[in-house]
């Protein structure tokens, strides 16, 4: 994973090679890949998201996003699908890591936390001992459909600051972000990375008019840029 631009920027919900060469036009460093989910945006085969990787180069990642929790069909999929990174968008039990760590190396993990209350800190603290990468967002996963991203909700960026404050690995951001409220964000959390998807898509298609308004708010919302 590339961890030279500040911030990171990952755009989501990616659904097609043209949609990802658009992203890293605007700007992206990253293209999320959604894999079966129980709800939410922007899901692809997995034989797509095997194509559009594959039609990427570094420095740019790829993130397959999965909902698979126990290590062997997450190791199983990503061999079909071949990305840089795995994003982990449900809780995946810490005797997990270690097999994912084995089997594929060079591979960084990304874990989602979707942060609801106070435990979401010591969820937080807990994943930033075995993965690479910790990303905040607005899912719940006690719902009888279990929401793990693209709800377009903002949660409580305090408690985003808390998790912040008390790790010593990268931090994205995500859920609800958009142009008009990135700087509140930016300056709430200080993330070093960025993670939206409906926010810059209309009628479920990436809208560059949205992405470069959001590109050129982030810029302005960044010290030094």
């Amino acid at each position: 994973m590339r961890l030279a631009q500040f911030p990171f920027i990952k755009i989501c919900c990616i659904s097609s090679i043209g949609e990802a060469r658009a992203a890293i036009a605007a700007g992206a460093s990253a293209i999320g890949l959604v894999s079966a989910m129980p709800s939410g945006p922007g899901v692809i085969e997995d034989q797509q998201i095997s194509e559009i990787a594959a039609s990427i180069s570094p420095p740019i990642s790829t993130f397959l996003l999965t909902a698979f929790q126990h290590a062997d069909a997450i190791i199983d999929q990503h061999h079909h699908c071949r990305t840089s990174t795995i994003q982990l968008v449900d809780r995946v039990h810490p005797r997990e890591i270690p097999q994912l760590r084995k089997q594929l190396p060079g591979i960084k993990l990304v874990q989602v936390i979707h942060v609801t209350d106070e435990g979401s800190i010591e969820e937080a603290r807990t994943a930033a001992t075995m993965v690479d990468v910790l990303l905040l967002d607005s899912g719940n996963q006690e719902l009888d459909t279990k929401e793990l991203g693209g709800t377009g909700r903002t949660h409580d960026w305090k408690l985003s600051r808390r998790i912040r404050d008390e790790i010593d690995i990268p931090l994205f951001l995500a859920g609800g972000l958009n142009a008009a409220n990135i700087a509140e964000a930016i300056s709430a959390v200080l993330p070093y990375g960025l993670d939206l998807c409906s926010s810059v898509r209309s009628n479920g298609k990436l809208d560059t008019t949205k992405l470069q308004e959001f590109i050129e708010a982030v810029g302005r919302s960044t010290p030094g840029t």
